[in-house]
């Protein structure tokens, strides 16, 4: 199996030791499962190797666009993890589940001053700006407020990381992010220096997504702590922190590698020292944003199999009770899953069919090319594999339906509900 928390027993698929037959008949379909336990080791391997290679100072912050909902932030809480935020949405959630904003990072690219006036009132830690705009646009509220803001500035290395165009943020002609190569980003560090109520912390970075055994840390970690050198011998400034994002990969498929974190975060640390020792700069306070490799594999979704469409010749579909509203990165990226036959584990897979959804939409498919067993039917359980990133956060109710609720599971033996399942009410509640 992909992961170690998926095996199958007595022809039935189980997930976090638990079976998932069962439990698509106590919450029905569709239905995102999550594997506490899966979410918590992933933290605890981030924050122990960051201390091993990087010291106590250094911060793993996980990425909340992954997968956000209040019991997630209270498990980060709980951890004791770092998180960045990307808007007052996600802010909300994190404070209703009783977390700590002294220790979040607000990102993203167009802040509006609704966001940055909402996150001041909350305690926010650090924003981390992405252009002159918001420098002045935090600037201002921290002067109305009479208060000194804690900030870091996102800059682009001009690193491609070989990944989905889609998902690739580190070019210089993303939308993130103030570019070095232009001398753009010496023009935002002096512009933010001058500023009297912000206090500049250091510089971050985020080259990209789904990167596994590529240097891609290494290299933006030379790149911006060169830049570094450059401020400081320019303008006198050294950063306190250095932070290099998220973006490592996680096993779809069987063809993916696998990624062994704590050896990724020694790689980097070893460029880090390098780069240091080179520019003649102190080891920073470096921070990363794990989000997809905290949560992904501790995901998964169930459906019931409906329509079983054979057109001879052609092709085969098998429809579920779900589909790119629940799941839409098949539609956005092409993305690779792993889809399995829940109930019919020990039967030969020998049926090739697209599994796809129920939306009246062609392009509504969660994976081509999936082998199945021969006898797949209606009331069958299809399990959809490492959906713990970017399925429920970016859920729709395309079609009007209702969004999956997020069961947790823990123990290998209890289950929760974390998020309830929405109603048809739910989806009217606005409606005037």
């Amino acid at each position: 199996m992909i992961c170690d928390n998926i095996t199958a027993k007595d022809g039935i698929l189980h997930f976090a030791g638990q079976n998932t037959v069962e439990l698509a008949k106590k919450y029905g379909t569709p239905l995102y499962l999550l594997d506490e336990d899966k979410i918590r080791e992933k933290c605890r391997i981030y924050k122990n190797a960051f201390k091993k290679y990087f010291g106590d100072n250094a911060k793993p912050l996980y990425a909340s666009k992954a997968n956000c909902f209040k019991r997630i932030y209270e498990i980060m809480r709980e951890e004791n993890m770092g998180i960045d935020v990307v808007s007052s949405g996600e802010i909300y959630v994190a404070l209703k589940a009783g977390y700590d904003l002294s220790n979040a990072y607000f990102h993203s690219n167009n802040k509006t001053d609704e966001d940055i006036a909402y996150a001041m009132e909350n305690g926010i830690g650090c924003f981390v700006a992405d252009n002159i705009e918001e420098v002045k646009a935090v600037e201002a509220e921290a002067a109305r407020r009479g208060i000194t803001q804690r900030l870091s500035l996102r800059l682009t290395p001009g690193i491609d990381p070989h990944t989905y165009e889609a998902i690739a943020t580190g070019k210089v002609d993303s939308k993130f992010g103030t570019p070095i190569e232009t001398g753009q980003a010496d023009e935002i560090v002096e512009f933010t220096l001058k500023q009297e109520h912000i206090l500049l912390e250091g510089y971050h970075c985020h080259v990209g997504s789904q990167v596994f055994g590529e240097d891609i840390f290494e290299r933006a970690a030379e790149v911006m702590l060169e830049f570094s050198a450059k401020m400081r011998d320019k303008l006198g400034f050294t950063a306190k922190t250095i932070d290099l994002g998220g973006g490592y990969g996680v096993r779809y498929v069987e063809e993916d590698p696998e990624f062994d974190i704590e050896e990724k975060v020694g790689q980097v640390a070893e460029a880090v020292k390098a780069a240091c020792a080179k520019f003649g700069l102190e080891v920073p306070e470096i921070h990363m944003e794990p989000g997809r490799s905290i949560v992904a594999d501790a995901g998964m979704t169930l459906y019931t199999a409906g329509t079983v469409k054979i057109i001879p010749g052609y092709k085969n579909y098998v429809s579920v009770d779900g589909g790119m509203p629940d799941n839409p990165r098949f539609a956005l990226y092409g993305s690779s899953y792993t889809c399995l036959p829940a109930n019919k584990m020990d039967e030969k897979r020998d049926f090739e069919c697209s599994v796809v959804g129920r939306c009246c939409e062609s392009g509504d498919i969660i994976q081509e090319h999936v082998m199945m067993p021969s006898s797949i039917g209606r009331y069958d359980i299809i399990a959809v594999c490492t959906t713990g990133a970017y399925n429920y956060s970016m859920a729709s109710n395309y079609n009007k339906l209702p969004r999956p609720p997020i069961v947790m599971l823990r123990g290998g033996n209890e289950d929760y509900v974390a998020v309830k399942r929405e109603t048809l009410e739910d989806m009217a509640r606005n409606d005037v």
